[in-house]
């Protein structure tokens, strides 16, 4: 009960708060902590359960769900329309500033858009200057199934298409759900990340990010964040209970 009236005196009161609301936090970040860890995990899953199924042939199904098969191997046969890529900035290759040229591929009266990969920034980098890249004739695309994305929640650029309905060529964010908007055919709701090859020095050059499936230190944090507040909630009575009147 002495501490208890300490706690809630006049001289101690605003320490009480503090301390209070210091071990809330460290609470709500030990808990934050946890859902990125359970967040790891699903991500860590998705890509084993993915990476062990059988290789998608777009040719010869498209599934409804395609959206949830992120970092399913894929392959799909062909015709590029060069007349509608676009392409993502502030892209790098060996600290190399460039772009990374998004290009529809049509097939079964479909599209889907491939991440060919990145080319040099030049002084004119405009659509025209990008058909120095086109690859002619039937393709075949081999690589994983990726999902778009648009701004991140921290730090970015938003996109937004131009409200005089022309086309927007240089994307910020390589986000297929508002790029659909934009072309003359259905589009999937994934892009493709083609494969990287040994041999591939001439732009467009293809990249794969480089993926851990590890659970990072999400746990490791949140015990210390349970323990400060811990330390917090325990010891500021047993502090309280030392001091002299």
């Amino acid at each position: 009960m002495i501490v208890l009236r300490r706690m809630v005196s006049l001289r101690w009161l605003f320490t009480t708060l503090l301390v209070f609301v210091g071990t809330v936090v460290c609470v709500r970040l030990g808990i934050w902590q946890l859902d990125r860890l359970e967040g790891r995990r699903a991500f860590n899953q998705q890509v084993e359960s993915m990476r062990v199924a059988a290789p998608l042939d777009l040719n010869l199904e498209t599934p409804e769900d395609v959206s949830s098969m992120e970092w399913r191997a894929v392959t799909v046969t062909g015709e590029y329309d060069f007349e509608n890529q676009v392409a993502m900035r502030n892209q790098y290759n060996d600290g190399v500033y460039g772009f990374h040229l998004i290009t529809p591929l049509l097939y079964n009266g479909m599209a889907v858009l491939v991440n060919r990969g990145w080319i040099p920034a030049e002084s004119d980098s405009s659509p025209e200057v990008w058909r120095a890249f086109d690859e002619a004739g039937e393709v075949t695309v081999t690589g994983q199934i990726r999902l778009g994305q648009g701004k991140p929640a921290f730090g970015g650029v938003a996109d937004a298409l131009p409200m005089d309905g022309t086309r927007l060529a240089v994307w910020n964010n390589l986000d297929v759900e508002k790029m659909s908007g934009q072309f003359p055919y259905p589009i999937l709701a994934v892009f493709i990340q083609p494969n990287v090859q040994t041999s591939d020095a001439e732009p467009p050059i293809p990249y794969q990010p480089i993926i851990e499936l590890t659970e990072g230190s999400h746990f490791g944090y949140a015990l210390q964040w349970f323990t400060f507040a811990t330390i917090l909630f325990l010891g500021y009575p047993f502090y309280l209970r030392k001091q002299d009147d």
